[in-house]
Parts: C-alpha cells; structure tokens; sequence
C-alpha cells in the first residue's frame, strides 16, 4: 500500500478562474461549486481579482476550489491502494480536514468564512506587515527578528523550507528587519502584498474569537491524521484539532518541519490538491527525491491520476 500525503494550499495560490474546468467537466466539482453562494461563485470565477484577493473571499474561496478538486481526486482514484496523511499550508490545514472527514463540507465553508472575515478585521484593526526572507537560516531569522522588536513587534511565521522564512509584526518593525536581514547577507527580501501580520502574536484577539466560531460545531475523528501547523505534530483527536486551529492563528506555520516528519514516516508520494503549485515548488526545496504531484485543472488532474495508475496499477 503506497503511503502518500494530501497537501492543501493557503492563501496566496487563488487565481481568479480556478477549478471552473473541473466545474464544468466533473459532477462532483459541480456539486461543491452550486452549494456555494452566487456572489462567492462569481468572484471565484469572474473575479475581479482585487476582490478575490481581500483575506475575507480568499480563504473561502480556495476552500471551496481544494474541496472540489478533492472530490474529483477522490471518485477516479482506488482510495483502498493509499494510506494516506493530510497536511495544508496554514488556511489549507481547514481543507485537509475537510478531506478527512472532521467536518462537512457546509460547516467547513462556514468555519473558514468566519476565520477569513475575522482575520481581515483583525488586520484592519492592527496594523501589521508581513516580508519574505530568502537566504538566512533560522537562528540568524531569530537574532534579526529579536533586534528589530525594538522598533515594535516582529516575529517569524512562516517556516516553508530552508532558506524561506516569512516574518511579520509591526510595520516599522518589518521594515527594519528587513535592512538588518540584508545586512545579515540574506539573498533577497521581499514585502508580501498582504493586510496583516498573520500567524504573529499581533493575531490574538483572532485567535480567541476563532475559538468561540468553533465551539458552534460538532466534528468527527477523522479518516486520516494531519500534520498540523503550529507544532508540526501528526493529529488525529477532535479536541486537540480544535484547540490547534485556534493556536494556528497567532503561531508560526512549521511547514517545514511538517513536511521532514512525514517522509520521517514513509511517506514518498504527495499530491498537492487546490489551486496553484507553491506547495509543490516548497516540497522539491525540501527534498528533491520525493514523487509530488497536482490537481488544480483538468490536465493536472489527468497527470496525475496517469502517474498514480503507473505507480500503483
């Protein structure tokens, strides 16, 4: 039985147009896509894409285009051939549960356009800024990040891989880190387009307002363990998903760290279902030597399920 992990994407990968030829091809894409709203369907769709790119339509509507494509993925595909682990980047761990049956696809979309509008006021209410950092490794991140707080709030967020630290806090705090990464020799820093500090401690009043949004919902054990962000642990306990949704809110994504544990446990085979290939393109930096494959269109999708046929007949 081949062990193969289904990874999700965040916010970042929406492209206005994503999955409407899996809508038009596919019933089970269909279905998902004429359970959403109209004005949610025609931003997926139609954009324009400075709406789509507001955190509060983002976040639903990759939801709903990784939903889809999850559903297509999963009817042409002898699910009896995989063991398989979930992981998604940030906003994406919400579409790997999904997958896995913690909750249905209805409550899920809820629970995610509570998060995104949450996050959007939070961000509008706190100003913040977030930078990619390329080039520096973690412990000098660290220094950089700790001298900068004297310019107010500055913290790393996002660990994709080696080499690829995202960190966020304060404006004036950013940019100051920012100069003292290029001082440090980080090869490239760049402000991510962005409305706040996601993921940093300046997201905690979101934090504790998610965790009233899902104490409204009954969830089930799901199918398969996520590899969930804030701790890079292997999780199945509904309480302890729960309580990591929350934390995920104002605690760094440990992508990397979540990715070196699950080919730690056999893992060789990923599938990146949802739009866009950053996942992907972050696995490749990790480790070159793993099968990874996508699903975002209906040729990705006929790849895949190719390869897959090939891999396990």
């Amino acid at each position: 039985m081949t062990k193969a992990c289904l990874m999700f994407p965040g916010q970042g990968s929406q492209s206005v147009g994503m999955g409407k030829d899996l809508y038009t091809q596919y019933p089970e894409a269909a279905k998902i896509f004429d359970s959403i709203d109209d004005e949610l369907k025609s931003i997926i769709f139609d954009g324009p894409d400075d709406v789509l790119r507001k955190t509060k339509w983002t976040q639903p509507a990759i939801f709903t285009v990784s939903a889809a494509a999850f559903e297509v993925f999963k009817s042409n595909v002898d699910i009896s051939k995989y063991e398989f682990v979930g992981a998604g980047h940030s906003l994406g761990e919400y579409s790997a549960l999904y997958a896995a049956g913690f909750f249905n696809f209805q409550d899920g979309l809820e629970i995610v356009k509570a998060r995104g509008t949450l996050l959007q006021y939070g961000a509008e209410a706190v100003k913040g800024a977030m930078a990619a950092i390329l080039g520096l490794e973690k412990a000098k991140i660290a220094t950089v990040c700790q001298e900068a707080s004297v310019d107010g709030i500055c913290e790393p967020v996002n660990f994709n891989c080696p080499g690829q630290i995202v960190i966020a806090g304060t404006i004036d705090a950013v940019n100051k880190a920012i100069e003292l990464a290029k001082t440090a020799g980080a090869l490239k820093c760049v402000m991510l387009n962005v409305s706040g500090a996601f993921h940093s401690s300046l997201m905690t009043s979101v934090a504790e307002e998610m965790a009233t949004v899902l104490e409204k919902y009954s969830f089930q054990k799901p199918n398969f363990g996520i590899y969930t962000n804030c701790d890079a642990a292997l999780t199945a306990d509904i309480l302890e998903i729960k309580n990591k949704l929350v934390k995920q809110i104002n605690n760094p994504v440990k992508w990397d760290t979540s990715i070196e544990h699950i080919i730690s446990s056999g893992v060789d085979t990923f599938i990146e279902i949802g739009p866009g290939r950053v996942l992907s393109g972050l696995l490749r930096k990790i480790d070159r030597n793993k099968k990874v494959f996508n699903i975002d269109n209906v040729d990705s999708l006929n790849k895949t399920l190719a390869a897959l046929l090939e891999l396990n007949g």
